[in-house]
């Protein structure tokens, strides 16, 4: 790919010297130097290490945050991937250090809930530890053993944790979906795990209107013939005939038991968006998630001090990365609401109401407040606001600046990337150094990631494979059913023989620095000049009329390749020929006059994944005549309706070709 040229982005942002020194990576600095013996003259030095010795960090790790892990023989057998062993003969349980402020602060506040079904609700760190404790003893009780899986469609909300915890308490395996998935993708989810125990909430109510789930979740309960217990969590009725109430769940508050298990036994599995073929069941495991969480709060500069916030829903991993916080003292904010309602500043109104220091949610959440022309720093008290985090899709330099200007000048802007693959994080931000314009700040501790070229040489300065050099305790331990772990290998490892390929375009600056330009798998290949889809999408949704776009680069065997551009235009605009005009005039002054679309087309929306991805592959894959049937999974969809204009759009292109 060509050189995306990293000179001029201005640095918006540097720590001063008192919060760079009091940050958590700096403490974990100066505890190496005073426990280990180890300094170093620089955060790429630091990094270095902590790839090449690996046994050494991660021991580090467990050490300085005083994690629940022992009895170890060997820190990793063998460096190899897939199948890396990670502290063979360690005992621990992720609930206990999920709970383990509950003892010493129980008065203290844990979680608040800000839902439009159940309204504001607040836990201490007593009342969560006693509510986990009684649905621990209600699972038990139902015969939940060790490796038996609970599946849940939950909201963001109290019961979805305290279920979580309870599970992982037990030694259980937990499984979430969210409840606006459709019946289909959940089905395709769980029937894949065979669980025991359904919990679901029945209905809830989102941007102001009630959303009834019983006829889904009926459905749902049927399909799963390994079930023998259904559990209804009352949001807008009363259990039906066949549920058990949550609320007997939680009838008799009590101290959780940690059953300790092996350091890479599952604790959940997790899926692949699912928009094409059957999602991958991804299994994660106790010791692995618990060690990359604590590796991440270093990254987030998270403390028992701060009240955060990452706003996402139950189905995005970012739901399951959100208890690093609460794993440190954080006081966890939950937000189950609609954020445009009655507008966009809705979620900036819960940061100033709760006094938030960190609050995350995807770029798209972000672009779409800086097109509603919204300035939350002007009209509310966000004094305690200090970090910000973005993910889910790149967050462009105008993202930034939107963010600097409209929301808080001396504000931690963190981005970081990386996935449900391994719940964590492989470039991220760093407390301890400057924010440039449209950069993650630096290569994650412990994350050997680099950009490769196709021959497998690393690049500087320059984009290419984002891939990670050495094992991860997080990465997946496997695919659930993937019995000879081909599905696996071929996700992962069937590019660079030993690598983790993870599918994105990355660019490394010599500072250290790393620009995320869009999924590798969509690339865009204009006469051997290729580029990431987030370039065009920069220069396009620059304009102010446009709101959002997907572009796709459609080869053909023989002839030239074709690239239309989708664009959702403001309210009242129109795509006329002047309208044509400005966007081909942004992306030749932006990016290239090579990269011009062949064809530009209005759309009322882009379509997107849950966790809001553009569905770039999905739709090239329709494009090219695959079956609409087959090239998308809708149930796994935002906003599924928004595919019909593409197959309209496939359909008069094929018999204009023809």
């Amino acid at each position: 790919m060509t050189d995306a040229g990293t000179d001029a982005r201005p640095i918006l942002w540097q720590p001063d010297p008192a919060r760079a020194e009091a940050s958590t990576l700096a403490q974990f600095i100066r505890w190496l130097e005073a426990e280990r013996g180890l300094a170093f003259s620089d955060y790429h030095a630091l990094w270095e290490w902590s790839v090449t010795d690996l046994e050494g960090f991660w021991t580090a790790i467990i050490a300085f945050f005083d994690l629940p892990v022992s009895g170890w023989k060997a820190v990793l057998t063998e460096r190899k991937m897939p199948g890396a062993d990670w502290f063979a003969g360690a005992q621990t349980n992720f609930a206990a250090q999920m709970l383990r402020h509950a003892a010493a602060r129980p008065e203290d506040e844990a979680i608040v809930l800000h839902s439009e079904t159940f309204g504001r609700q607040v836990l201490t760190w007593a009342e969560l530890n006693s509510r986990v404790g009684a649905a621990q003893a209600a699972l038990e009780e139902m015969g939940v053993v060790q490796g038996d899986r609970v599946v849940a469609v939950l909201p963001n909300a109290v019961e979805a944790l305290v279920a979580f915890l309870a599970t992982a308490s037990v030694g259980a395996v937990w499984s979430l979906c969210a409840p606006d998935m459709g019946h289909v993708a959940i089905l395709d989810r769980f029937r894949q795990i065979e669980p025991k125990v359904l919990i679901a909430q029945d209905g809830y109510i989102h941007a102001g209107k009630q959303v009834d789930r019983r006829d889904l979740l009926e459905g749902i309960a049927a399909g799963l013939p390994s079930l023998k217990h259904r559990v209804m969590v009352e949001g807008i009725g009363q259990a039906p005939q066949g549920w058990s109430s949550w609320t007997r769940m939680e009838a008799a508050p009590q101290e959780p038991q940690f059953r300790q298990v092996p350091f890479s036994h599952p604790l959940w599995i997790v899926y692949s968006s699912g928009t094409t073929g059957n999602p991958k069941p991804i299994v994660h495991g106790h010791g692995g998630v618990l060690l990359e969480g604590a590796k991440q709060s270093l990254h987030q500069d998270l403390s028992a001090k701060d009240r955060f916030c990452w706003m996402t829903s139950s189905g995005w991993i970012m739901w399951n990365s959100q208890w690093g916080a609460l794993g440190h003292g954080a006081t966890v904010v939950m937000f189950d609401a609609a954020p445009n309602h009655p507008d966009m500043l809705e979620a900036w109104r819960m940061v100033a109401r709760e006094r938030l220091t960190y609050f995350g949610a995807g770029a798209a959440f972000f672009m779409g407040c800086q097109k509603a022309g919204i300035r939350p720093g002007a009209e509310l008290d966000l004094s305690a606001l200090r970090s910000v985090g973005a993910t889910g899709s790149p967050l462009s330099q105008e993202g930034y600046d939107w963010i600097y200007g409209q929301v808080k000048q001396d504000l931690w802007l963190a981005p970081i990337s990386g996935g449900t693959d391994l719940a964590g994080a492989f470039v991220c931000g760093n407390p301890m150094m400057p924010v440039r314009a449209g950069e993650m700040q630096c290569r994650a501790l412990g994350n050997a990631v680099r950009a490769f070229d196709e021959a497998g040489q690393e690049l500087i300065g320059q984009v290419g494979e984002l891939v990670c050099t050495e094992p991860l305790p997080s990465m997946p331990l496997y695919f659930w059913g993937d019995e000879d772990g081909s599905r696996l290998h071929d996700s992962y490892f069937d590019t660079y023989p030993g690598i983790w390929r993870h599918g994105d375009w990355i660019e490394f600056t010599p500072e250290g620095g790393s620009v995320i330009y869009g999924r590798s798998d969509a690339t865009i290949n204009r006469r051997g000049l290729r580029l990431g889809s987030s370039e065009i999408y920069r220069a396009v949704e620059g304009l102010d009329a446009v709101m959002d776009s997907l572009v796709i680069d459609l080869e053909f065997l023989g002839r030239d390749s074709f690239m239309p551009l989708f664009v959702v235009l403001k309210e009242g605009q129109t795509l006329d020929d002047a309208m044509r005009d400005q966007i081909r005039s942004a992306i030749r002054q932006a990016v290239s006059a090579r990269f011009l679309p062949d064809d530009i087309v209005q759309i009322a929306e882009v379509p997107r994944t849950l966790s809001g991805k553009k569905l770039e592959v999905p739709v090239k894959k329709l494009l090219l005549g695959g079956d609409p049937a087959k090239v998308v999974n809708r149930d796994s969809m935002a906003n599924p309706d928004s595919f019909d204009a593409f197959i309209a759009y496939a359909k008069a292109r094929a018999e204009t070709v023809a």
